[in-house]
């Protein structure tokens, strides 16, 4: 008997959730595979729109649109094409394609028959040849070449280079390579009656997270864990099926794949891609609203920092009254950055926590509650979290520890096992490496990172990549790379460095000798610092929060000289118990009104600081300073 699509649940509250777990899980999700939950969609929704490609960044230009049956029966297609290619193994299915239907179409149907394997098309192909290997694929999915980006010339060799990839396949052709659309029209739309069944547990995808250390980090996946994740936010969005949301995200990220792409589908509602080059299209950022305007739009998808950059795109009197909320994730959320956007825009905002571990999901603030400040909002129903001590207790309501999950959500661990220590923990628990707590209404406030993990526009950058760079130059002694917050990116990575002895090299030619051996460009280091010795602890480790308080303190130093208030503010990071913290103390003159030019002073610096995702304080002043 055919299944009837789930339905989702209003929540405001932990009480709401609650109520959701009081319940048999099969309520909560009747299906068992990702196509089962997608079959069940399409057959309720069969003539609405499930995806729309905005081909141009003309707001007036024609866009094409999949409705679900279409939809579904491409899925099908997909699907039949991989098992025909595969002949008789398991499909394993990479991908570099960025966030188009073909990827979506890609993805669900590798989920359907065997493995997907999503990768980010910006990576170095031996990174991507690396991450092949590790996961066994068998088929590769690309885009051909194409003069708006090229992702070809790192595809095109890999069958050279990866001992188990058979076939290649180029979306829009190319010489050597087979198909993807004459294949798919090869194949018959009908329901899939030939594949093996596919049951909650069983492997569906390979995401990478973090970098290349010698051994590719790829992050396993259920068809639980994702249905779970996926409709758990679904449910805190109170996703509707006349809902429409615009989700630029690539689907190598956890957030375009289900944050914001399966979880819409499961709901009967509309995902509408941006452009080929998605949010990094810069004409098609400028005419964002009127984009909103046209599709009506009632769900936007932004990391802070793209928030940021909606803030400065003018508006022409659009209408925007489709619009229920902004959802984010993906790195912190300032709440000054909040705040402004709802005053701005009238468009309520929502916190996203997530990992790619555990689907993209672990808790989100929900649409239908108010935003509180610093709140990543509620679990996801049948989800635990709790902070714990450094011996593994569980602490009180309100106090920080490291943040653990468990659930439905939570994937079986890494292809590489002896990755999983210390991160996948006895009970089913992922370690999140996130520090914060819970408070008494069970909402999970997340205030700093006891990882390194470097998180630029979402893509994780492993410090190891770019420590390891440098440690291959002869006159570098140590090396350790951080974070350092960004306005635009969250973070960009930057690198320390102290030198044997007698050694003279400049942070210049350091930083070039690294570009030459870091196989991703978004790990290229933004600056290179040489010191004279490097911090350590007691027992000799490297103790990279003075650093990363170094690496705040040069940016924030930065933007104050461009702000022209090097000489009227003081900035001065430290470490405030497990967080950091950023000072400031505003000068006054002597020939100045104090309380005029403190409010000035002040002024100035919340707005500098507002797209910035750091804990900051203003200071008591004293006779020569002032600050709230």
């Amino acid at each position: 008997m055919e299944q009837a699509p789930v339905q989702t649940s209003k929540i405001r509250k932990l009480e709401d959730v609650r109520e959701i777990e009081s319940r048999p899980y099969g309520a909560f999700m009747p299906h068992g595979d990702v196509l089962a939950a997608l079959e069940a969609a399409a057959a309720a929704h069969a003539e609405r729109p499930a995806l729309t490609f905005i081909e141009s960044d003309d707001a007036g230009a024609p866009c094409a649109s999949w409705s679900y049956a279409r939809f579904i029966a491409d899925v099908r297609r997909t699907a039949r094409a991989f098992l025909q290619l595969a002949d008789g193994a398991e499909p394993r299915v990479a991908f570099l394609l960025p966030a188009i239907p073909e990827a979506y179409l890609t993805l669900w149907g590798a989920e359907a028959v065997g493995v997907a394997c999503p990768i980010n098309y910006l990576l170095g192909e031996a990174h991507i040849a690396e991450l092949i290997d590790a996961a066994g694929v068998n088929i590769l999915v690309a885009l051909g070449p194409h003069p708006a980006l090229d992702v070809w010339s790192r595809a095109k060799d890999l069958c050279e280079r990866c001992p188990t990839l058979r076939h290649v396949v180029a979306l829009g052709g190319a010489e050597g390579a087979l198909d993807f659309h004459a294949l798919l029209r090869a194949q018959s739309p009908e329901p899939l009656a030939d594949a093996a069944p596919r049951r909650p547990d069983d492997l569906v995808a390979l995401f990478h997270t973090g970098g290349t250390t010698g051994r590719p980090k790829l992050a396993q996946h259920t068809h639980r864990n994702q249905l779970h994740a996926a409709w758990g936010a679904a449910c805190m969005y109170g996703a509707r099926d006349d809902d429409v949301i615009l989700n630029g995200f690539p689907l190598f990220h956890v957030a375009g794949s289900f944050v914001y792409g399966l979880s819409i589908l499961l709901a009967g509602g509309h995902v509408v891609l941006p452009t080929l080059l998605g949010l990094r299209n810069t004409d098609f950022v400028k005419a964002y609203w009127r984009h909103v305007e046209r599709h009506r739009v009632t769900l936007l998808a932004a990391v802070p920092t793209v928030m940021s950059t909606l803030l400065g795109v003018p508006r022409a009197q659009e209408d925007l009254s489709s619009v229920r909320c902004l959802l984010t994730g993906g790195s912190p959320l300032p709440p000054e950055l909040a705040d402004a956007f709802e005053k701005r825009l009238g468009i309520p905002v929502r916190n996203i926590l997530g990992m790619t571990e555990c689907g993209g999901v672990i808790a989100i603030e929900p649409a239908h509650a108010a935003r509180v400040a610093g709140s990543a909002g509620l679990p996801l129903p049948f989800c635990t979290v709790k902070a714990v001590d450094d011996a593994g207790a569980p602490l009180p309501p309100g106090t920080d520890g490291v943040l653990h999950v468990q659930g439905p959500n939570v994937g079986p661990g890494y292809v590489d096992a002896e990755g999983n220590e210390g991160v996948f923990i006895e009970g089913g628990w992922l370690v999140t490496g996130d520090v914060g707590h819970l408070d008494d209404a069970g909402r999970v406030f997340v205030t700093g990172r006891a990882k390194d993990l470097i998180i630029r526009s979402s893509h994780n950058i492993d410090p190891l990549v770019i420590e390891a760079a440098l440690l291959r130059h002869p006159d570098v002694l140590m090396a350790a790379a951080v974070g350092a917050p960004d306005e635009y990116a969250g973070e960009v990575p930057v690198a320390f460095v102290s030198l044997r002895s007698g050694a003279t090299i400049d942070a210049n030619t350091l930083s070039s000798f690294a570009q030459a051996h870091i196989p991703e460009r978004p790990a290229y280091p933004k600056a290179v610092f040489v010191l004279d010795a490097l911090p350590l602890t007691a027992i000799g480790k490297l103790f990279k929060p003075a650093l990363r308080l170094r690496a705040i303190e040069w940016v924030i130093g930065q933007r104050l000289e461009q702000a022209g208030l090097a000489g009227r503010v003081e900035a001065r990071a430290e470490i405030d118990g497990r967080t950091q913290l950023l000072r400031f103390s505003a000068r006054h003159t002597d020939e100045a009104d104090e309380g005029d030019e403190v409010a000035e002073v002040t002024e100035a610096v919340r707005q500098l600081m507002a797209p910035f995702a750091l804990n900051y304080r203003l200071d008591a002043h004293t006779e020569r300073e002032a600050t709230r």
